[in-house]
């Protein structure tokens, strides 16, 4: 039987199911890797939900077997995938998405655009979205539709000092009025393209992994941008110029609308910190005050 990266067994301590998830997950990958007929070609490897094996395929090729917690956000990705056949994203070879499964294209699990300067690092996934943002997928969920269910979810923000209450008031203005907008839910989305997520390859220079796909708008793509590589932002003379230079470098790379793309990042980081309030509320897990500054600074950065 298959053993689960440590890791992983840490990772999604208070998410419902997770537990009983990581009971049946050795068995699950010891019974994909028998009924697809593949060779183990490597330890497995943990992501914050899932878990990835390095396989060989019959034929040879190098791939990636991934297994993810059943959650929302993992039950499209195999549309997503196969939407893209390749063109900036990993291939998919297979999927069974009754056991949250897919075999994957195998892309350099070891680089990722973390080691690329942070500018060139956003050019790069500027360059993704172009290739990626097409005609939306009917199968995943709207996210004008998630607009509506946070501003009513952000009363539960409204009544902790975690944050400025102006902000929870500007994010929650925002989500309103996109979840009225038509341009809110016009392309296929990645959601979570950060630089952890572009890997290097063969095939393409770069190629994007892990998408957790939506019908949404293409400027809410950038703030995970900003979020990470924390420890850069730090150590700028000027946090905010260093935020403000990866804002710009997207939206020049990708012709995204700078107003927009900054309304999102509002939305998205008060979010952050109401998702992190609410595993407080149900899971006990207490919100970090690194999180709470992090999306503070960001949210100032940000304001016209």
């Amino acid at each position: 039987m298959a053993d689960l990266p440590s890791a992983l067994r840490t990772s999604g301590a208070g998410r419902p199911t997770w537990a009983a998830w990581l009971t049946r997950a050795p068995r699950l990958l010891d019974d994909l890797i028998g009924d697809w007929r593949l060779g183990v070609d490597g330890p497995p490897r943990a992501g914050s939900c899932a878990v990835v094996v390095p396989v060989r395929a019959e034929d040879g090729r190098a791939g990636v077997l991934k297994l993810s917690w059943p959650h929302w956000e993992a039950e499209t990705e195999h549309l997503a995938l196969r939407a893209w056949q390749g063109d900036g994203a990993v291939q998919l070879w297979r999927a069974d998405p009754r056991r949250f499964a897919l075999l994957l294209e195998r892309a350099d699990l070891d680089r990722d655009l973390n080691q690329e300067p942070v500018l060139d690092a956003c050019e790069v996934v500027a360059g993704l979205y172009r290739r990626l943002h097409r005609a939306p997928l009917p199968q995943t969920r709207r996210l004008s539709e998630l607009c509506r269910e946070w501003a009513e979810r952000l009363t539960l923000l409204s009544r902790t000092n975690l944050v400025p209450r102006r902000f929870v008031g500007q994010a929650e203005r925002l989500l309103r009025d996109f979840a009225d907008d038509p341009a809110t839910d016009r392309a296929l989305i990645h959601t979570d393209l950060h630089y952890a997520n572009v890997l290097a390859a063969d095939r393409e220079p770069w190629l994007a992994i892990d998408p957790k796909p939506l019908a949404g708008d293409p400027a809410y793509e950038v703030a995970p941008l900003l979020w990470n590589r924390w420890d850069e932002v730090l150590a700028a003379a000027s946090p905010r110029q260093a935020l403000l230079a990866r804002l710009y470098a997207v939206v020049d790379a990708a012709g995204l609308d700078e107003d927009r793309v900054r309304d999102w990042v509002v939305v998205r980081e008060v979010c952050n910190v109401l998702w992190a309030h609410e595993d407080q509320l149900h899971a006990g897990t207490p919100v970090r005050p690194d999180a709470v500054t992090t999306a503070t600074t960001i949210l100032k950065a940000v304001q016209r």
